[in-house]
């Protein structure tokens, strides 16, 4: 019986030395403890698994989802924000890329050229003039939109409203932010009246843009930077675009 057991005994221990890995010396070693990975770790090879899921799929996902009709309206939707919010969107983008920044040159488009500089010859022949509220021609004189409305509809597809704060929230008019200004674009202020826009003027360039004051001034050149302009400024609006003009 003893030796039935020592028999046992024997061949179990012969069997675990065995499974034991051999080095290449002839010796047995003992198997280095499994590594645990840290949580970071963890995290961070689930994540590269799955992006190499992703560049190994040929399965895509449209991005928008919806009917035809849906979807029209969804394109519709963004070219009027591009149109109206230029500043945010940045190149290849901005539908404004391809034209020269104030300062750096003129646009690259000749016709839009050539437009803008015949509306800024009208506008300048009427510096001297006088500031006539409700007028709207050389003859009577001018008050600030009046200006606007005489020396800019001759030029356009689509006729300006009438009022300073109409044109502020013309829908086809392009927000324009502060560093991209451009000869033409029209500025909005907000001098007397709460929550509209009740005067404006035109950018020439350089800071200085042509207005119609009030009543017993004269039409004339002031500079957008004055502590007076800055504190009542509303914003830049561009009418004159390649789809706006005649």
């Amino acid at each position: 019986m003893h030796v039935k057991s020592w028999l046992a005994a024997a061949l179990l221990a012969s069997a675990s030395i065995m499974s034991l890995p051999v080095s290449a010396t002839g010796h047995t070693t003992k198997s280095a403890p499994k590594k645990s990975h840290s949580y970071g770790a963890k995290q961070r090879m689930h994540n590269r698994l799955l992006l190499a899921k992703a560049r190994t799929s040929h399965h895509t996902t449209p991005i928008v989802r919806g009917d035809a009709h849906s979807k029209a309206q969804l394109r519709a939707q963004n070219r009027n924000f591009l149109e109206q919010h230029p500043d945010w969107f940045v190149s290849p983008y901005r539908m404004t890329s391809h034209h020269l920044q104030d300062g750096t040159g003129l646009v690259n488009n000749d016709h839009v050229q050539s437009v803008t500089e015949k509306i800024m010859r009208n506008l300048q022949r009427q510096l001297g003039k006088p500031y006539v509220w409700g007028g709207e021609s050389p003859e009577e004189g001018f008050d600030c939109s009046g200006l606007v409305y005489y020396a800019f509809n001759s030029q356009l597809a689509a006729k300006l409203p009438r009022t300073a704060d109409e044109m502020f929230r013309y829908r086809r008019a392009r927000h324009v932010a502060d560093n991209d200004l451009r000869r033409g674009d029209l500025l909005f202020f907000q001098i007397h009246s709460h929550g509209k826009a009740d005067h404006m003027g035109v950018y020439l360039g350089n800071g200085r843009f042509i207005q119609a004051p009030r009543t017993g001034e004269r039409i004339q050149i002031s500079y957008l930077d004055d502590q007076f302009w800055q504190q009542h400024y509303l914003g830049g609006r561009r009418i004159i675009m390649d789809n706006t003009v005649l």
